[in-house]
């Protein structure tokens, strides 16, 4: 009885709560990504993408279990990754807290909520490999991934590492996971090449409705991958939805105007892509900085991350299909920078002063931290599909390609071509068959 009474007072109810929604609200964007990047696509490679995502949480989520939660939060061997301890999750407590990270829950519940961040991670990367990777590679690719670049940069930052050790601080993963991810879309953009066809008629949505649903399901989604990163329901959390919201608006309203301004037209395809944007450039920063402040710094994302896409994509013809590159992997440098200039105390006591609040070391060492994440997010993914593509190929054929990674990855379709029977009018005023028959 009294190590139950321990137990009662060392997990905390309204923190655990909180914790289980968040958890729900960071899955909830996976398969909201699949329908985001499915309806920027062309249709004869929607399944693909959906298959990509599905197999990808479920494998990333498997590995999770045995030995990635290990290798990124356990035990530290030499600062850069952790040991095999807690493999299978041997050791992890379902009825007390992992003191270490998050001391008002239960230790199976962080492991839960981490989890979900080790799936979506390297899943973002399908928005760059899209309608030309086969799908064995990818496989292969998201595993080694995952394991020799995702792992550590974890490790280095969450789990006690050298980074963390430096005083380097990523509230939601801008550094970790937008980073590495964004530098690591370059890297892949170019091993693959250009799409055939590479061009405007190519970046056609087959589906705006399909893509504004995803968007939309991120931005909830969101609120789950930020705030629940407090780790507790308080006023942490609750500073974080707003920064978080607010950022997203202000930077959907920046590439809305931009992208009129450059066209002539107001963009939806433009309004989405720049509220994930915001998005993810508050990702590092949203935990430790004000309303006031994250509307400066969602100016300077929104501005710097559409830039990216029209250096990127429009000037350098690198085909990176759904810009992750700039939309994430540039917006979260700036976030990750962002904390080193407006990160306060009085925001969050756990967190870091930026410079205007006298740390002025806070910039270097935010830097240092993105650097690492883009190394190795970069060389990493460089170094790592050309030995796939060396060993059994990254790329379908150019007949598969034409045809679409659906039919010729999959053997299905997203969209049935038959032709479904139409009614004219005179099929309202002539009898049938059967009334003929009758009749006569």
């Amino acid at each position: 009885m009294q190590k139950l009474d321990f137990i009662i007072i060392m997990i905390d109810t309204g923190d655990t709560a909180w914790m289980l929604i968040a958890g729900c609200l960071v899955l909830l964007m996976i398969p909201a990504l699949g329908l985001f990047e499915s309806g920027l696509l062309r249709k004869k490679n929607v399944v693909s993408i959906f298959m990509q995502i599905f197999f990808g949480m479920s494998l990333l989520s498997v590995m999770w279990f045995v030995f990635g939660f290990s290798l990124s939060f356990g035990p530290s061997t030499t600062g850069v990754i952790g040991n095999l301890d807690w493999s299978f999750l041997k050791g992890i407590p379902w009825d007390a807290p992992l003191e270490q990270y998050a001391p008002s829950i239960p230790g199976v519940l962080f492991v839960k909520f981490q989890l979900m961040f080790a799936c979506i991670t390297p899943l973002l990367l399908t928005g760059t490999i899209a309608e030309r990777m086969k799908f064995s590679s990818f496989i292969i690719f998201i595993s080694a991934w995952s394991m020799l670049i995702y792992y550590p940069i974890v490790h280095m930052v969450w789990g006690g590492g050298w980074l963390a050790q430096l005083g380097v601080v990523d509230f939601a993963g801008g550094i970790v996971i937008h980073t590495t991810v964004g530098m690591a879309a370059l890297a892949a953009a170019l091993v693959l090449g250009k799409r055939r066809g590479f061009g405007p008629a190519i970046n056609i949505p087959h589906s705006i409705p399909l893509a504004v649903l995803g968007s939309s399901l991120l931005w909830l989604g969101w609120f789950g991958f930020n705030a629940g990163s407090a780790l507790a329901s308080g006023g942490v959390a609750g500073n974080t939805v707003i920064v978080t919201h607010l950022a997203s608006s202000v930077s959907a309203l920046i590439w809305a105007g931009l992208s009129w301004m450059r066209t002539g037209k107001p963009s939806i395809v433009a309004t989405i892509n720049g509220a994930i944007a915001g998005l993810a450039g508050i990702t590092p920063a949203s935990g430790y900085i004000s309303v006031e402040h994250s509307f400066v710094l969602a100016i300077a994302i929104g501005v710097l991350s559409y830039g990216g896409v029209v250096l990127i994509r429009d000037k350098l013809k690198i085909d990176d299909a759904l810009d992750v590159s700039s939309v994430h992997g540039i917006a979260g440098i700036v976030g990750a920078l962002g904390i080193g200039i407006f990160a306060s105390t009085l925001i969050n006591p756990s967190g870091v002063d930026g410079l205007l609040y006298g740390n002025y070391d806070q910039i270097w060492i935010q830097a240092v931290g993105i650097a690492v994440a883009a190394v190795m997010g970069f060389g990493g993914t460089w170094v790592l599909l050309q030995l796939i593509k060396h060993l059994i190929g990254i790329r379908v054929g150019p007949e598969e390609e034409d045809i679409g990674l659906d039919i010729s990855e999959h053997a299905e379709e997203a969209y049935s071509e038959e032709e479904e029977f139409k009614f004219t009018p005179n099929d309202y005023m002539q009898p049938s068959n059967k009334d003929k028959s009758n009749n006569s």
